[in-house]
């Protein structure tokens, strides 16, 4: 398993790094994550809604 150390001591998969990754450089937004197994599979970043 390819768990990355954090400086909480958390153990962090290829997945959940790559998330937080994303996460940390969106701007603002909305992001769906998607999970399976516990574990993020998949996250789409929501990019247009119009309200009226």
């Amino acid at each position: 398993m390819d768990d990355k150390k954090t400086e909480a001591g958390l153990s962090l998969s290829e997945q959940e790094a790559r998330l937080i990754s994303m996460i940390r450089d969106i701007r603002f937004g909305e992001l769906h994550i998607f999970v399976s197994d516990g574990k993020p599979v998949r996250v789409e970043e929501i990019k247009k809604s119009i309200k009226l």
